[in-house]
């Protein structure tokens, strides 16, 4: 036998069978080394001491002061390729193994004669002649006389091959959990775990192929130990019924165990692959998901023909669960990076991959003389998509045109949905011709604006796209896209569905555009607003018995600045929120103030903005102002502009309900614009519709605004709501809404916005002249 040191990882304390064994092989050898001493019946003791050595499985020897073996049970005998103890007796190791082991083996037993000292727990490889190498554990101690002189040592040796692969086995299965935590690369992974098992399984070879993302082809994974060449042969091959062990383990989702390949006839097609190779047995499963679905197959090939035992199929259990675990965890990492860089509903890449490569390209681009062509593209009126035909459709929408745009474009190419309905293409290393880069782009705005059918419909949909040019229009990626986006909103301001290059006068404005929001900010932090006040009058009483609190910039050099110059500017770039919320809180404080003052008590009127409303904590804020100011809620109405409501109806009367609840006042501003149909307009919780102007500035003399501000007095009625006229300038506008029943309004025909001062010097002249009308009439 050939013996090999190994570590002493599985070394354990010798236990009390150990000790026993070891004290009667002491025993046994004494009685070895007295042979030639005649005693009364020593050929009878030696026989049986012969005979039960020789049935312990465990090596029993003894050797003396040299190393020779003086006594050997047949354990030891057979597997050093000797027939009879008689054999080996007289030789040493340097006469059965190797020099360099014999040297080893010899040490050991020279420092356990020189100390006195027993070894205990040597662990050794032994190859021996017969089946596979064994781990062996080994002690050894010194071998005395009667005296207690040292005369030799006695060898014990105990079989750990089955310990010492189930310990392998559990550090192999921690290493392999570990490289799975720790992200290891997966083919990493697999090459490990298929020596894991090769380890178990000496003559045995692994392979783990992966299926392909289509499911219908197999892809090679790992096979370490197997020709390169038979991988390459098999790798790509299609599954099916009739495909060897893998392709039909992946096709029917079931084991396949092919005991001969060249007989088998799953085999008929691929054994003249196989052949050349040896390999005569193939046994093949499935590798599967936590949810069951097939990701690949972990099979083992051997020389010999036949079926894997019980102790293999195991393994191969262990080894493809393990496998599905690392492939799901792989395709996890891959869905999370994917997501992190991709939207979600379109499949393109997000602003974050966007940022990641423009740079790139920007700088491959620097000295080429090739332009970098950036298109920042907005769809035209998506929003009404998703009013009449849902969001369902409006997403629907996005990837078809997402699908079109990728048909439109290289490889080299981006396109990137930025959110909602905005994209940004990026068109690589193109010649510098301005009509070229054009084409191409009307060449996408073509394709998008194709027919579709949604929801049953055929619908068209255009685009206003900006474009800009690198090195021409910016020298950054935030420079371009930012005059991208400037060409982008002149072509919408010029009547939509065009391309405008951007030039100078764009950069301009955007410059100018940008100043002005920086002011804005600015006059937020410095709280640079004032509050008007425009009166509301009952046509019926002549008393104003609310005002609508309208927001004015008191600007430090250009004065007193209206909405229309500012407002705009806020709700697109978000500051209406903070606006918004410093109008409804000075609003509620003032009322309160005039109340407390001895005024008599009226509602305050505050337009709410679409973003206000759509917050979250749109309701918290409103409850917060009424606290903060001591305002009863009674006395504060909140206008919500029609289309604000119809932009999500059941989000938004889900969002009034709870304004209702804590006692505000509600009315719908613009009424008329909207596009809101009578069944959701039944359902809104508020009191009171205003119509808009634009159906009060011609009248009476235009027939159609007659007619529909009728219908909106007399819907109203119906719908038991009060409702107010805005605009009103003349008193023949005032006649006719007093004929048609409208009994409130608001306009320059009574006062126009007013400053605080001088609203509460109208409104207190107001009423005591009608208390003093009051009063004479009495």
């Amino acid at each position: 036998m050939t013996r090999y040191r190994g570590d002493t990882g599985a070394r354990a304390a010798s236990n009390e069978d150990t000790r026993r064994l070891i004290d009667a092989s002491v025993r046994l050898a004494a009685e070895a080394s007295r042979m030639f001493i005649p005693e009364p019946n020593i050929a009878d003791r030696h026989y049986w001491l012969e005979t039960m050595m020789n049935h312990i499985p465990d090596y029993i020897y003894a050797k003396d002061l040299e190393g020779r073996f003086l006594i050997a049970n047949h354990a030891t005998v057979s597997d050093c390729g000797f027939e009879k103890m008689q054999d080996i007796l007289g030789k040493n190791d340097f006469d059965i193994h190797a020099p360099e082991l014999a040297a080893h083996f010899a040490a050991d037993e020279r420092r356990v004669i020189e100390t006195g000292e027993p070894l205990f727990g040597i662990e050794e490889r032994v190859a021996v002649l017969k089946g596979p190498d064994r781990w062996l554990m080994t002690s050894k101690l010194p071998l005395r006389d009667k005296q207690g002189s040292t005369i030799g040592i006695v060898g014990v040796s105990r079989d750990i091959t089955e310990l010492k692969r189930s310990e392998r086995m559990l550090v192999g299965q921690a290493r392999l959990l570990e490289m799975i935590a720790t992200r290891a690369p997966i083919e990493q992974f697999f090459t490990e775990l298929i020596l894991l098992i090769e380890s178990q399984m000496p003559g045995i070879s692994g392979s783990i192929l992966t299926l392909s993302p289509d499911g219908k082809h197999l892809l090679h994974g790992a096979a370490p130990s197997q020709a390169p060449a038979y991988s390459a042969a098999i790798h790509g091959v299609a599954i099916g019924p009739k495909v060897g062990s893998c392709g039909t383990a992946a096709f029917t989702g079931e084991p396949v165990l092919v005991a001969d390949i060249l007989t088998d006839p799953l085999w008929e097609d691929y054994k003249a692959i196989a052949a050349p190779y040896s390999y005569r047995s193939c046994w093949s499963t499935p590798i599967r998901s936590y949810e069951g679905k097939v990701l690949g197959t972990f099979a083992l090939y051997s020389a010999q023909p036949g079926l894997p035992s019980d102790e293999h199929n195991e393994l191969i259990l262990m080894a493809a669960h393990l496998a599905g675990i690392a492939i799901e965890r792989q395709q996890a990492e891959e869905r999370i990076h994917f997501m992190a860089h991709h939207d979600a509903l379109t499949g393109l890449p997000n602003r974050l991959m966007f940022d990641a490569k423009v740079a790139a390209a920007l700088q491959q681009a620097q000295g080429s003389g090739r332009w970098v062509a950036l298109a920042f593209l907005d769809l035209d009126n998506f929003k009404l998509v998703n009013d009449s035909l849902g969001h369902h459709a409006g997403d629907e929408m996005l990837r078809i045109v997402a699908d079109r745009m990728r048909a439109c474009v290289r490889k080299s190419d981006m396109i990137v949905r930025v959110g909602g309905d905005e994209f940004i293409i990026m068109l690589n290393g193109l010649p510098t011709e301005r009509d070229l880069v054009l084409s191409r782009f009307e060449k996408i705005r073509s394709a998008i604006a194709a027919p579709m059918m949604l929801s049953g419909r055929s619908l068209q949909v255009s685009c206003s796209m900006g474009v800009v040019c690198y090195p021409d229009h910016g020298d950054t990626a935030i420079d371009l896209v930012a005059n991208a986006d400037s060409a982008m909103y002149r072509a919408k301001e010029i009547g939509r569905n065009n391309l405008q290059l951007f030039n100078v006068e764009m950069a301009a404005k955007a410059h100018e555009k940008l100043l002005h929001q920086e002011e804005l900010r600015d006059a937020i932090a410095r709280q640079e607003f004032v509050l008007h006040y425009q009166p509301q009058v009952n046509l019926h009483t002549g008393r104003v018995f609310a005002a609508e609190a309208l927001v004015r910039w008191q600007h430090p050099e250009r004065g007193l600045v209206t909405p229309a110059d500012f407002i705009p500017l806020a709700e697109e770039t978000g500051l209406i929120v903070a606006i918004g919320d410093w109008v409804l809180n000075a609003a509620c404080r003032q009322n309160k103030a005039w109340q407390d003052a001895g005024l008599p008590p009226i509602i305050v009127s505050v337009n709410v903005s679409a973003r206000q409303f759509s917050e979250g904590d749109c309701v918290s804020r409103v409850a917060a102002a009424l606290r903060d100011s001591g305002l009863e809620a009674c006395y504060l109405e909140l206008e919500l502009t029609e289309s604000l409501i119809m932009q999500d109806v059941p989000a938004a009367i889900a969002t009034m309900h709870e304004l209702e609840a804590l006692g505000v006042q509600l009315a719908i501003d613009d009424f008329g614009t909207g596009y809101s149909s009578l069944s959701a307009l039944k359902s809104f919780p508020v009191s009171r519709l205003k119509i808009d102007r634009s159906f009060v500035q011609d009248l009476p003399g235009d027939e159609d605004d007659r007619a529909i501000t009728g219908a909106i007095i007399s819907l109203a009625q119906k719908l038991n709501l009060r409702v107010i006229a805005e605009g009103v300038e003349t008193q023949a506008q005032v006649d006719f809404l007093r004929a048609a029943g409208c009994t409130e309004i608001q306009g320059y025909f009574f006062s126009k916005p007013l400053p605080t001062t001088d609203f509460e010097r109208v409104f207190s002249v107001c009423h005591a002249s009608k208390l003093i009308a009051e009063v004479d009439a009495a």
